[in-house]
């Protein structure tokens, strides 16, 4: 799979080497006279051989590396805790070098492991129902500790001698409301000179930032663009997700259908199933309306409850009703599969449990030195 070309705005002031697409790190190591293979040299230390910190990049001159240590550090989070479910999912509670914690977890799956990312230290969208909104929104991540999330993932695998092969780009955050550092981490852990990522094998989640739906759709990538519905009805869809007074169904649709026209790519519709809410019978007729027109599938989502929040998991009988209804009406369906639900496994859950921000020292090369 070739590397991304489309260049989202540069952002300012890269810190981490991980920061770098390859193209950025190769106009960086031009203005100061290096060969343009000395790119592909650190890109291969850190993403192939996972080089652990810049003096780590043995291959590369002395001077080079100095250089390098003066302009960048590493993203290396601190893992603060870790759960680890029955069926090998594993959740990572993650603090940054600010001492704010983001959530990272590795899933199991018969095709292998994917890694599920997080692009904000907590959300500001509002969804009544979510662990992610609870505290608001810290601050966007960098593309490079979102990278970092990858590798620390990777890492884990490579114990196991197992290579990461999936990404989900679901974790806490609107992806799209830190649009230009999560296209540029698409751009770093898809090149096929680094972690080589598949675009296909990558699913970018949205609640609905309409704008942003038709800027992705302009790329040209085959990555995965997910659409968290919800509700099939903008009264419905308000409550649950007050994003939709901004952005109300009719747009959210139009828009939908525009990115499936101009990507020829099915779109997935998700939809968390509430137990008495948005789980009745008339909800799963309204939705198989609303989505028909749209080359897509609808991926259902048992709740996994959260402490803070009203909701509970629908029934079983009224989630296999709710399935039953919409493949009556020509409707594609899965249903997500449930991973580690003993730990918490909802977004923002186990961050939720360490609220107290972590106080990181950090090291001269801005690694944490101690906990």
């Amino acid at each position: 799979m070739a590397a991304l070309t489309q260049e989202p705005a540069l952002l300012p002031e890269p810190k981490s080497l991980y920061d770098l697409p390859y193209e950025a790190l190769e106009a960086w190591l031009k203005e100061r006279g290096e060969p343009a293979y000395r790119a592909r040299q650190i890109f291969h230390g850190l993403y192939v051989r996972r080089a652990p910190s810049i003096e780590a990049l043995t291959d590369l001159p002395k001077a080079l590396r100095a250089a390098l240590k003066e302009a960048f550090v590493l993203d290396r989070p601190t893992e603060v805790a870790r759960d680890v479910a029955p069926d090998g999912t594993i959740k990572l509670l993650l603090a940054l070098e600010d001492g704010e914690m983001i959530e990272t977890v590795i899933m199991r799956h018969r095709y292998g492991p994917s890694v599920c990312v997080t692009t904000q230290v907590g959300c500001r969208i509002g969804c009544t129902f979510c662990a992610s909104t609870l505290g608001g929104l810290k601050r966007n991540l960098r593309p490079g500790e979102i990278v970092a999330q990858v590798l620390a993932a990777q890492r884990l695998l490579d114990a196991e001698g197992v290579r990461l092969g999936r990404i989900v780009v679901m974790g806490i955050g609107e992806p799209f409301e830190n649009y230009d550092a999560t296209v540029a981490f698409l751009r770093i852990v898809t090149d096929p000179r680094g972690l080589g990522i598949g675009q296909r094998h990558i699913t970018v989640s949205t609640s609905g930032i309409v704008p942003r739906i038709y800027d992705f759709a302009e790329l040209g990538l085959q990555v995965r663009l997910a659409l968290s519905l919800h509700a099939p009805t903008d009264e419905l869809r308000t409550r649950l997700m007050p994003i939709n007074k901004k952005y109300p169904l009719a747009d959210v649709m139009t828009a939908a259908k525009a990115y499936v026209e101009k990507t020829r790519r099915r779109i997935t519709f998700e939809y968390i199933l509430l137990g008495g809410v948005n789980d009745r019978p008339e909800h799963a007729r309204a939705l198989a309306e609303l989505v028909r027109p749209v080359f897509s599938l609808v991926n259902l989502i048992p709740y996994n409850p959260v402490p803070e929040r009203p909701y509970v998991r629908a029934p079983e009988p009224e989630i296999r009703r709710f399935r039953a209804i919409l493949e009556d009406a020509g409707i594609v369906v899965t249903r997500r599969r449930e991973h580690g639900t003993t730990i918490a496994a909802a977004c923002g859950q186990l961050r939720a449990r360490h609220a107290v921000p972590l106080t990181v020292r950090l090291g001269a090369a801005g690694v944490p030195s101690e906990r």
